[in-house]
């Protein structure tokens, strides 16, 4: 990959950094906490299946039918297609078509995809596919961040969501979506403010949540270390905000953290889908779950256990609901940033791994990343 030009490179700190002293982050990584505590059990195999040299990944999504989807954010300066299909032999297929995957720096990126981030496959065979547009994580390109979904039976576009300033402006980096289909809500993290979107399917209306909120903020007491040393760059510290996110099986409560520390929180989905209830009433029902891993994504099974990755040590957790923690997998090698996670009909749960600690922006300008980018999947069920 190439090195990103200073100006790009400059957008791209400004939009991870955050300066934030939250009174509420009143915990040290450090402190005593009883849900840090893990169980070894035996570990299951971590099958390869996806393995890309070309562009950095980050998303990945396997439908109910078994369709495998990744995608790739226009991040570096080498990108050209951002959403494909895996095809029966292991080559990507780019999806929906390639005008859709055909933008440059230029283009009008309305109807195309611009820096996609995230895609997730629901259980009616819909894939929504997360386009914050904004490429090198920084602003907004030209008003094209959007959601997109599209219908797995006919390949073809159901809506396209979008959103007002106020509720994902120039500075919002839409992150990740879960969506709870029987009421009707999708809900958005954003990484670089701070905040939770919360989207109304079928109204089309949408609001931003917990802006911030101290739990949607990376607490700034926490060193969060990569190849050894805390995550830097020119400017200091890596801090990255709200990030991963999941909603129980039953859609009652939605967890979220943010990425750079060990914290994760729960807030009721009840007063996210009441567009009448306040800032202050929303902020007192956030609970603090406890403190576990640094994770990108997350995702919980049918059975409410949670899955995360473990960046600091390469591993995979999982959650139950009693809150105990064991580790699934362990990798030094292979997983080198789990980021995003999917869990398929048969029982497996697929894990990309970005590798975004090797990237240029952390290493001085150099890319040290090892290739290819591989995407795994373990039995879980």
């Amino acid at each position: 990959m190439k090195k990103l030009p200073i100006t790009a490179l400059l957008f791209t700190l400004g939009t991870l950094l955050v300066s934030c002293s939250q009174s509420g982050h009143n915990n040290s990584q450090n402190s005593s906490d009883s849900t840090m505590k893990t169980e070894a059990t035996q570990q299951p195999a971590l099958e390869e299946v996806y393995a890309d040299s070309t562009y950095q990944l980050t998303g990945v999504a396997i439908s109910p039918e078994g369709r495998l989807f990744i995608n790739y954010p226009y991040w570096l300066d080498k990108h050209s297609y951002s959403v494909v299909e895996v095809g029966k032999d292991g080559k990507p297929v780019l999806f929906p078509d390639s005008a859709w995957n055909s933008f440059k720096k230029g283009d009008d990126g309305t109807n195309k995809f611009v820096c996609v981030q995230a895609v997730v496959a629901d259980e009616e065979n819909h894939l929504w596919i997360v386009d914050p547009a904004g490429i090198g994580l920084s602003d907004v390109y030209q008003k094209s961040n959007k959601l997109i979904e599209f219908d797995l039976n006919t390949n073809k576009i159901v809506k396209i969501y979008k959103f007002p300033e106020d509720v994902a402006g120039p500075k919002t980096y839409i992150n990740d979506i879960r969506l709870d289909l029987k009421n009707g809500f999708g809900y958005m993290s954003s990484s670089s403010n701070g905040g939770i979107v919360v989207l109304n399917l079928k109204t089309g209306a949408s609001r931003f949540v917990l802006h911030g909120h101290p739990s949607t903020l990376s607490d700034p007491s926490y060193h969060f270390k990569m190849n050894g040393k805390e995550m830097a760059n020119a400017q200091g510290p890596v801090k990255i905000n709200s990030d991963g996110i999941a909603l129980t099986p039953d859609k009652q409560w939605l967890y979220y953290k943010p990425l750079t520390d060990n914290r994760l929180y729960r807030v009721p989905t009840s007063l996210l889908q009441n567009f009448s209830s306040t800032p202050g009433q929303i902020a007192a029902k956030v609970e603090d779950v406890g403190r576990f891993v640094t994770t990108d994504g997350m995702e919980f099974d049918s059975d409410g256990n949670l899955y995360m990755g473990d960046l600091e040590n390469s591993r995979i957790v999982k959650i139950t609901p009693d809150k105990k923690m064991t580790t699934l997998i362990e990798d030094k090698e292979k997983l080198s940033w789990p980021d995003s996670y999917s869990i398929s009909k048969d029982g497996y749960l697929y894990v990309s791994c970005s590798q975004i600690q090797q990237m240029p922006w952390f290493n001085d300008n150099k890319n040290i990343t090892k290739y290819p980018y591989r995407v795994y999947r373990i039995k879980i069920k």
